[in-house]
């Protein structure tokens, strides 16, 4: 006979009696996630210790409370969000399972166990009492993998207080070297070479950029004009974007402008403009409706080197000679003075190496479909070369670009990267092949379990 409770599950008092709690808490984002409800999680993860940031979906203080119904040798299983290995507000979360578990395993997946939803799942399970040294983890390829992980092979991994858990699923080794070259004097993180920035947001699009069909058509005038790198990052596969490539751009049809009127007098033409866009509704769409004028998008100062953040293969760093504006499809870098005039040059070509490739990895997080992403703190750890190396291998970088930039536009990024890599792993820093391999291999394994999820992905669709 079994004795269901149907509640709220924060309303419930937690007495540590049971010996299993199975579960898989909702997946609520913080937008979402909000009033009373979200203050009753938050207020029961604190009991336990766990101070919780603005940014944590519902599932992180439900897996705090859920520990708290536990006897002492009591067992939990969760099926949580894999934002619990990577995600920032997840580190408290993390912490909290080594401090209270003795036991602390997780079993990942190669494939989407829920393609449907486009959610990437661990499965946590968790026992005893606690501290932990260290988690386990299992790969598994897909939940039909699961009847044997009793007898599989299990990783053991010791993380650092802040770490991400991520890195659980490479080799020690690979981390060994990973970890010294991203802590020596060749590499520093992309904080160090300035500040990270998301682009402007327009509210619209659609609206507010023009290509220059509709700028001759709208008789806008070029003042009420700014320059932009168009909405989107796949136009940018270049090591810099120049002059002539965004006049290519325009003459292809990009949206290579934004409506920009003068904020106390536009012109007539861009009155009409301004006009037709009310009578279908602009000025209502919420970025919009909250700023005065509704038509004026606050912009940002121009970027030294922009940074896609959404991507399959890699973030790329792109040198913005063309001196455009950028929206929010895009990061802009703005270089710190003293730092300038060698990062614009050859930060980016440079970027093209294995460790870089492997941390952002490391840094970024997996979306749906396979794609990474950074977030702009992500994106500001990471591993760059340093200026001290950079100094050291101008002449012999300089010669490389044209010949790098080639294997790129041709979608060669493993022989662009093999170039780069001579210069400053293998020669500058001395690392052996060996250890080279391992930074490569590391990086591919990240890097298929990504592939490995869009394919699985758009095959379910």
């Amino acid at each position: 006979m079994a004795d269901i409770l149907i509640s709220d599950f924060f309303d419930v008092p937690a007495r540590p009696k049971n010996d299993v709690v199975i579960g898989n808490p909702p997946y609520i984002r913080y937008q979402d996630f909000t009033g009373d409800s979200r203050s009753k999680a938050l207020r029961a993860a604190l009991e336990d210790g766990v101070r919780l940031n603005g940014l944590a979906s519902s599932w992180a203080a439900f897996v705090v409370h859920a520990a708290r119904f536990l006897s002492d040798g009591g067992r939990l299983a969760l099926v949580l969000p894999a934002e619990l290995l990577s995600v920032k507000y997840a580190a408290e979360v993390r912490r909290f399972l080594l401090r209270r578990f003795g036991s602390v395993k997780l079993v990942m997946f190669e494939e989407l166990v829920f393609p449907r939803v486009q959610e990437e799942v661990v499965l946590l399970l968790a026992e005893g009492r606690g501290p932990a040294g260290h988690f386990e983890v299992h790969l598994a390829r897909d939940a039909d993998d699961l009847p044997g992980a009793d007898e599989a092979d299990w990783i053991s991994y010791a993380p650092g207080a802040d770490d991400k858990w991520m890195p659980a699923v490479l080799r020690p080794e690979a981390m060994e070297t990973y970890r010294s070259l991203a802590d020596g004097d060749g590499f520093e993180t992309l904080v160090d070479w300035g500040d990270t920035y998301l682009g402007s947001v327009t509210g619209r699009n659609r609206y507010f950029t023009m290509d220059r069909d509709a700028v001759f058509r709208l008789r806008i005038p070029k003042e009420e004009l700014l320059r932009i790198s168009p909405p989107g990052s796949r136009h940018l596969r270049e090591l810099a974007l120049a002059d002539a490539d965004w006049e290519d751009m325009l003459a292809e049809g990009r949206a290579c402008y934004l409506l920009m009127p003068d904020a106390k007098a536009p012109s007539r033409d861009a009155l009409e403009y301004i006009w037709a866009g009310e009578k279908t509704g602009v000025h209502k769409a919420y970025k919009c409706r909250v700023r005065s004028p509704w038509w004026r998008v606050p912009t940002v100062p121009v970027a030294d080197v922009l940074l896609t953040y959404m991507d399959r293969d890699r973030p790329r760093l792109v040198t913005n000679h063309a001196g455009v504006h950028h929206l929010n499809s895009l990061y802009g870098v703005r270089l710190r003075p003293e730092r300038r005039d060698v990062g614009m040059e050859l930060l980016p070509l440079s970027a093209v190496n294995s460790l870089t490739l492997l941390g952002s990895e490391l840094v970024g997080r997996a979306y749906g479909g396979g794609m990474l992403k950074l977030e702009p703190r992500e994106a500001d750890h990471l591993p760059v070369p340093s200026l001290w190396l950079l100094e050291q291998v101008l002449d012999d970088l300089r010669p490389l670009r044209a010949r790098v930039a080639t294997a790129l536009r041709e979608g060669e990024l493993r022989k662009a990267v093999e170039l780069v890599d001579q210069v400053i792993l293998s020669d500058a820093l001395a690392l052996s092949p060996e250890r080279l391999k391992q930074l490569r291999d590391a990086r591919e394994v990240m890097f298929g379990r990504r592939a490995s999820r869009a394919t699985r992905s758009n095959g379910a669709r």
